[in-house]
């Protein structure tokens, strides 16, 4: 007898009202077990993924992947009755939910707590990978591992290559409603000389295969109105690159996308304002009309911080990091932080307080796919110059990933923006919400520069220090400014600090 049961989308992170659906993860027909992944949910802070908090049969996917449902809506409905195979959960398992006051993903329990992350209801199955869709291909699948093309995830030496799994020609794509969903759609690839058949399918527009590309490809084209079954893939596989999109847009005769008509040449595209785009444009809104911003400028000869650079780099303690400029800079700051601790502070408008914190959650901004990230280093003060070139680097690839968790963006106190990685001198950086000063950091140059009473070229850069005036008057940021830009022009002023 069936027993259907429908999921409800959960608040994933703090308060979150939305979230959208980028992919189904099982279709119509699939066994799940609990804890198993059922879909990808942006949200306005992160990607993540929803685990089922039942056993059984997915009988209904109720939202195509691209809508945005509110926190509370149904999203699937499982048939956990008949004979749908569920792992057998231990009875200590369950006697420890029950003492803990947890239960199933979703549901409340007598206690009246409400679990909606993995980890809240009791597992019945081992620690292992992520469950496939389809048993017998995914046995076949080849596991030897290929650097996926730099121009997936943008130029830039700090981007690491990522790997991926080598598609395999005999996995079939699972599909709903004729659509490929989700990792399935990524795992499919072609054989070298056979072109796959279409799929036909009653709903219009869903005849066929879904193009073979990364998701931050797929939200690049989409950004700029590019129909990815009009582009040819470079790829390995024949995966679409970013630098395939960047060609496809180049040509004049590329199709409009749905909903422009025939025409080609100039067109208008219309981008959607959601996910971490919507809410970081809210923050950054709120900010600006908030806190009074005041930014002061400051232009350092880092021509010594550049060349203690190169011999830290040869350091045994540094093997296996990046010592990059952004680490000398984290480094001043945290150490100036020090001398000035009102700069690593709070406005708290409701309880009237400034809040002064202990600890110093670095802010890094990142710029992603899916728009701008501010991860942070929790208590970046107490790493070492090692440990933090490591915190620096998993932060930056993480968040180019699109794996930064909600908790990894909340709680930070003070941000770093490196935009001299795109060339760029300097700016006036609006503060994160919550913190009471950001510094940007521009592109180090060659430039002439009066040394030891003669002009010759030295490595300088330009800072930019944007604060909260409420908090910060200009004599607290100029010295702390300064002091940021004496320990790069100079690294062994550190040690007076």
């Amino acid at each position: 007898m069936a027993d259907l049961r429908q999921f409800k989308l959960p608040d994933v992170g703090e308060g979150l009202t939305e979230g959208e659906i980028l992919s189904w993860l099982v279709a119509v027909g699939d066994t799940v077990t609990v804890n198993q992944p059922l879909c990808e949910v942006e949200t306005a802070k992160a990607a993540v993924e929803l685990p089922s908090p039942f056993a059984g049969t997915v009988t209904e996917l109720l939202f195509e992947p691209g809508t945005t449902v509110d926190v509370g809506a149904p999203i699937i409905t499982i048939d956990i009755g008949g004979d749908a195979p569920a792992a057998a959960p231990s009875a200590a398992p369950a006697a420890a939910a029950e003492a803990t006051g947890s239960g199933l993903i979703g549901e409340t329990n007598a206690n009246g707590r409400t679990a909606v992350l993995v980890g809240y209801g009791p597992r019945s199955t081992e620690a292992r990978r992520r469950p496939r869709r389809n048993g017998a291909a995914a046995a076949t699948r080849a596991t030897a591992p290929q650097v996926l093309p730099e121009a997936d995830y943008g130029s830039g030496s700090d981007r690491p290559p990522l790997l991926a799994t080598a598609p395999d020609a005999t996995v079939k794509p699972v599909r709903h409603g004729g659509l490929e969903t989700g990792r399935a759609a990524e795992a499919h690839a072609t054989a070298a000389d056979a072109a796959p058949a279409p799929v036909t399918s009653s709903a219009p527009g869903r005849g066929a295969l879904r193009p073979l590309a990364k998701p931050p490809v797929r939200k690049y084209a989409k950004d700029l109105g590019i129909d990815l079954s009009t582009v040819t893939g470079t790829g390995a596989g024949g995966v679409i690159t970013r630098a395939d999109v960047d060609a496809a847009l180049a040509t004049p005769t590329s199709p409009a996308p749905s909903g422009f008509g025939a025409e080609t040449g100039n067109r208008d595209t219309r981008i959607p304002i959601k996910g971490v785009r919507k809410h970081t444009a809210a923050a950054m809104v709120a900010s600006a009309f908030t806190a009074p911003h005041v930014t002061e400028f400051l232009t350092v000869d880092v021509t010594r911080m550049m060349k203690l650079r190169e011999r830290l780099a040869l350091r045994p303690e540094l093997a296996g990091v990046k010592v990059s400029p952004l680490l000398f800079v984290a480094k001043a700051l945290l150490l100036a932080a020090g001398r000035h601790p009102m700069v690593n502070s709070s406005w708290d408008e409701a309880a009237q307080e400034i809040v002064v914190h202990g600890a110093v959650n670095l802010g890094i901004a990142a710029a992603t796919p899916r728009g701008l990230v501010v991860p942070n280093i929790k208590d970046a003060g107490r790493l070492s110059l090692a440990e933090l070139a490591g915190a620096l680097t998993d932060l930056t690839a993480t968040a180019r990933a699109g794996k930064t968790q909600p908790a990894e963006m909340s709680g930070g106190t003070i941000t770093i923006t490196n935009v001299g990685v795109f060339g760029v001198d300097t700016g006036t950086p609006i503060l994160n919400p919550g913190e009471s000063a950001i510094l940007a950091f521009g592109a180090i140059r060659d430039m002439p520069w009066v040394h030891k009473g003669k002009v010759v070229p030295r490595k300088v850069t330009q800072l930019a220090l944007s604060f909260d005036h409420r908090i910060i008057d200009g004599e607290l940021g100029s010295r702390f400014l300064a002091d940021v830009g004496a320990l790069l022009h100079d690294p062994g002023t550190a040690l007076v600090f």
